[in-house]
C-alpha cells in the first residue's frame, strides 16, 4: 500500500516538472519572498529622504544617515534636480558658514520640519544619548509589516497546494488514469493520500525556503509546520474537488483561484474589525490559520493558543471534508 502510495507522489513530482503552470506555483511564491524582503520597511526604518552633496562634512553625512535615508550627489545642480522630482525628499546643502534647506514646495509639511529639526540637532551637537525619552515597541521585535506580507505569502501559498493538487487532477483526467484506478488494488484513499503528498511537501517546503529568505530563522518551526499542515487540508480537499469538477487546466485553475476571495476576506476581518467584531469570522479556518501565524512570526505565541486555533482549523477543515467526500468518491468512481 505505502509503496503504491509513494509511486503516486513520484509520478505527481515528474509531470510536474511538464507543467508550466505548475512550475510557476512553485517559483512564485518564492520570487515574492524576495521582494517581500527587498522592499519591506525594517522596524526602525524611516521613511523619510534627505539629499546631500557627496563633498558635504563625512561626520554630519553620518549624522543624518542616523535618522533619515541619504542620496548623496556631486553638485548642487544634481540636488536641485533630485528635489524637483514627484517624490518627497528635502535637500540640505552648505552655504557659506551654515546650511540651508532646499524643497521643491509641494512636499509633505513634516519633511520640511523633520529636515529643519535634524540640521538643528547637529548644529547644536545633539545625540540619540543626550535624550531621556524610552521606546515603547508594544512588544514587536520583528516590523509589523513585513511580518503581514509574510503572513499573506503563507496563506497563499498554502492555497497553491490546493491549485496543484487541481492540475494534478485534471492531468488524471484526460489521461483516463482515474478510470484504471478502479481495477487497480489501490484504494480511493491511497489515491488521495498520494495526491495529497506533492502539493503538501512542495507547498510546506516553499514556506519554509520563504521564511529562510525573509529572515525568519528564530521564530518556533514546530508551531509554523503545525500550523501550515492542518491549514492544508482544506486547502487540498478544494483542489479535488474543482479538479474533478474541471474539463481543463485553465478551468481548474480559475475555480480554485475564487477561493482566495475567502481567503481575503478572512485576512481583511482579522486586521481591520475591531474586537467585539471578530466572531463574525470565526467561521473560516483561514482567519484561525492567519491568527495562529500572525503570532508566531511576532514571536509573541504560545502553545495553548496556537493548539487551539490549529484545532478550530481542523475542525472546519474536517466539516468540511465530510461534506465533500460524496462528490470526491463519485468522482473517482
Amino acid at each position: 500500500m505505502l509503496k503504491k502510495i509513494f509511486r503516486i507522489f513520484l509520478r505527481d513530482i515528474k509531470s510536474t516538472k511538464r507543467e508550466s503552470m505548475a512550475i510557476y506555483i512553485i517559483v512564485m511564491p518564492i520570487l515574492m519572498a524576495i521582494a517581500i524582503t527587498l522592499f519591506a520597511p525594517g522596524l526602525n526604518d524611516t521613511t523619510v529622504n534627505l539629499a546631500m552633496l557627496r563633498s558635504d562634512d563625512t561626520e554630519h553625512i553620518e549624522f543624518m544617515e542616523q535618522f533619515a535615508k541619504v542620496e548623496l550627489f556631486d553638485n548642487v545642480d544634481e540636488l536641485e534636480r533630485r528635489v524637483n522630482k514627484r517624490d518627497d525628499i528635502a535637500a540640505i546643502a552648505p552655504t557659506g558658514n551654515s546650511y540651508e534647506v532646499i524643497l521643491q514646495g509641494d512636499e509633505h509639511e513634516i519633511i520640511e520640519t523633520y529636515a529643519v529639526m535634524l540640521q538643528s540637532l547637529y548644529d547644536t551637537d545633539a545625540s540619540s544619548e543626550d535624550t531621556n525619552a524610552s521606546i515603547m515597541s508594544f512588544e514587536r521585535t520583528v516590523p509589523p509589516l513585513k511580518t503581514k506580507l509574510v503572513n499573506m505569502l503563507i496563506s497563499m501559498t498554502v492555497m497553491l497546494a490546493g491549485m496543484l493538487i487541481a492540475l494534478s487532477i485534471v492531468t488524471e483526467k484526460s489521461e483516463n488514469t482515474i478510470n484504471a484506478l478502479n481495477v487497480t488494488p489501490l484504494s480511493q484513499t491511497g489515491f488521495v493520500i498520494g495526491k495529497s503528498m506533492t502539493g503538501g511537501l512542495v507547498s510546506m517546503v516553499s514556506i519554509i525556503i520563504s521564511l529562510f529568505i525573509t529572515g525568519y530563522y528564530d521564530i518556533n518551526w514546530f508551531m509554523i509546520i503545525l500550523v501550515g499542515v492542518t491549514s492544508m487540508i482544506l486547502s487540498l480537499i478544494i483542489g479535488f474537488v474543482q479538479g474533478l469538477a474541471s474539463d481543463d487546466i485553465i478551468e481548474a485553475a480559475t475555480n480554485v483561484k475564487m477561493v482566495f476571495l475567502p481567503i481575503a476576506g478572512s485576512i481583511v476581518g482579522y486586521e481591520l474589525l475591531s474586537d467585539k467584531w471578530q466572531w463574525t469570522m470565526y467561521w473560516s479556518p483561514f482567519y484561525w490559520a492567519y491568527k495562529a501565524n500572525d503570532m508566531i512570526l511576532s514571536k509573541t505565541a504560545d502553545w495553548p493558543t496556537v493548539l487551539f486555533c490549529t484545532g478550530m482549523v481542523l475542525a472546519l477543515s474536517l466539516a468540511v471534508y465530510f461534506l465533500a467526500k460524496p462528490k470526491i468518491r463519485k468522482g473517482l468512481s
